[in-house]
Order: structure tokens, then C-alpha cells, then sequence
């Protein structure tokens, strides 16, 4: 019985050391770099938002926060990794709209998109916006909506992501044009093609395009959302351009491994939302057509379970299929 007792005693006192070295590393967090994946190719909208977060995180806390980025297959080559990688806060992901995407569009997924995740923080909102080659003869969207239809399946754009690609078919379908995709991995590599003259035009995250739009290297023909974008006033929205029902948007947020612990994911989003409240920064995301968005870890898990069933809607309407 003494034994008994005595070995009671090792293993309770074993349990609570086990317990007070976890709380000591999460009150410690971040006491090494934390890796920031993005899913699509370097140089898009994504790895602008990425650096900006990035930043301010590695100056709050003095760990660098080293941004990385893992594009193709339609996310799902970055989204596995995270699956696969320690629940401990020191691997995150940025996320939009195509991990819920994924869900519905493939029968098998090398994780689950609920299970095998934890959200922590949406970053920001934002509208998409159709953008063409200067050597498309046409300034506005009747006058683009008709070249299409008088060059049926001759036209054609650029869309880094399925994402994209189902929101582009979904301008065809309202639409009544045939304009033909080309997938890329990223909004970077996207635009460098349509600049250079290789595809007409693309539906673009806004900050991939404002600036040559601004300086003349792409035309602006209309955006989505109720109201224009403040950095480029003079492009109209869909509605106003004649074309009401296209009115989509979209987000980005951050997850991190399930089995992560509360205090950091909740240290993670509070840290997040402080950033995304500072006037520098909401300075910055607004002139590229960013707006910020803060949530709760919870409610940014809910806006994904929703989007999740609406996209899958969509597709199912759609009979939208692709080869997995």
C-alpha cells in the first residue's frame, strides 16, 4: 500500500509537472520564429499581406516571423503541410475562401478541412476587381461584355486559384460570354502575363492591380461590391457598370494546426486584431483596396463552416467538376 501511495504521489507530482511546463511554454510564446505560410506563388496579394502582418508580429513580439511561400494545387500543397506540422503556434497558414472550396470540389483531400484545423483570425475583406491588357479594345464592361460575345471562346483570362476560376464563370454565366480561363499558381505570375500581353484580362485581388492601373499599364473596368474602392474612385462597380448580380467578395484569414493550444491561438488573434486596428496599417491595406476585418477565432471558424456550404451550393448548381 505504501508503494502504491508513493507511486500515486510520482505520477501525480509527474502530471502536474507536465501541466506547469505546457502553461510555461504557451505564457513563453513565441520564444522561436514563426513560420507563415501562404499558399499561393511569391509576389501576389498574398505575400504583400503576409509581409505587413509578418512585420508588426516580429516587432511586438522579437521573434521574426519568416513568411513562406508554398503555391500550387489549388492550396491544397500548403494547406497539407500545415495539417502535417506541430500543434504548437510556430506554423500558421493564410487562408481565403478556396480551402472551403477545396471541400466540395474534391472526393478526396489529404486532411480534414474542419478536423484538422483551428482558426484563429481573419485579416481582411476585400471585392475583386476586372482588369484588361491595353490592347483590348474596350474601356468599359457593355463595351467588353459585347467584344466577348462577338469573339466567342477567343477571349480569355488569367485566375490564380479555383477560387477565382469559380467566381470568373460565374461573370460568364451572368454574363452570356465564353471567355476562356488560364490557371495560374498565383496572382503574381498571373499579372506578369497579362502586363506582358499573354492573356486579355483578369479578375484580380485588388492589390496585384491598383498600381498599374494607376499608372496606365492596365485598364480598370469595374469592381464588385456595393461601393468603389477608395484608392481608385474612378473605376465603377458591377452594378453601377450594368452588371448587378456579379457582387462577390472575399477574405483571408489565419489558421494553425488542431490540437493547438487556446492561449496561443487566443494570443495569436488578440495580437492580430491590435495590428489591424493600428491607423498605419489600416492606411496601408486601404489603399490597396483591402478593408480590415476582425474576428474571433470562433467566429471566424463559423464564417468558413457557412462559406463552406455556400460554395458547395454553387458548385453543385454549376456541376462544377475537377480531376483529383
Amino acid at each position: 500500500m505504501k508503494t502504491f501511495k508513493a507511486m500515486g504521489r510520482v505520477v501525480t507530482v509527474g502530471v502536474l509537472m507536465a501541466i506547469a511546463g505546457s502553461v510555461a511554454a504557451q505564457q513563453r510564446y513565441p520564444s522561436k520564429p514563426i513560420r507563415f505560410i501562404t499558399p499561393y506563388a511569391a509576389g501576389g496579394s498574398t505575400s504583400f499581406l503576409a509581409r505587413i502582418v509578418g512585420q508588426k508580429l516580429t516587432e511586438s513580439w522579437g521573434q521574426q516571423v519568416l513568411v513562406e511561400s508554398r503555391g500550387g494545387g489549388n492550396t491544397i500543397i500548403a494547406t497539407e503541410l500545415l495539417a502535417k506540422s506541430p500543434p504548437d503556434g510556430y506554423t500558421i497558414l493564410m487562408v481565403s475562401p478556396a480551402i472551403v472550396v477545396n471541400a466540395s470540389l474534391y472526393r478526396k483531400l489529404p486532411y480534414d478541412t474542419i478536423k484538422d484545423f483551428a482558426a484563429v483570425a481573419t485579416l481582411v475583406s476585400y471585392e475583386h476587381f476586372l482588369v484588361v491588357h491595353p490592347s483590348v479594345p474596350a474601356n468599359n464592361l457593355q463595351e467588353l461584355i459585347a467584344l466577348a460575345k462577338s469573339r466567342p471562346g477567343q477571349l480569355n483570362y488569367a485566375t490564380s486559384g479555383i477560387l477565382m476560376h469559380l467566381q470568373s464563370e460565374q461573370f460568364n454565366i451572368l454574363a452570356g460570354t465564353q471567355i476562356q480561363n488560364i490557371p495560374y499558381k498565383g496572382g503574381g505570375p498571373a499579372v506578369a502575363d497579362l502586363l506582358g500581353g499573354q492573356v486579355h484580362m483578369t479578375f484580380a485581388v485588388p492589390p496585384n492591380v491598383i498600381g498599374h492601373v494607376k499608372n496606365g499599364r492596365l485598364k480598370g473596368i469595374a469592381v464588385s461590391g456595393e461601393t468603389r474602392m477608395s484608392a481608385l474612385p474612378q473605376v465603377p462597380t458591377f452594378t453601377e457598370a450594368g452588371l448587378p448580380g456579379y457582387n462577390v467578395s472575399s477574405w483571408y484569414g489565419i489558421i494553425a494546426p488542431a490540437g493547438t493550444p487556446k492561449e496561443i491561438i487566443d494570443k495569436l488573434s488578440a495580437e492580430i486584431a491590435r495590428i489591424l486596428a493600428l491607423p498605419d496599417i489600416k492606411e496601408k491595406l486601404d489603399s490597396q483596396g483591402f478593408q480590415s476585418f476582425v474576428s474571433t477565432p470562433d467566429a471566424f471558424a463559423a464564417l468558413m463552416k457557412a462559406d463552406m456550404a455556400k460554395y458547395a451550393k454553387i458548385i453543385k448548381i454549376a456541376n462544377i467538376k475537377v480531376e483529383d
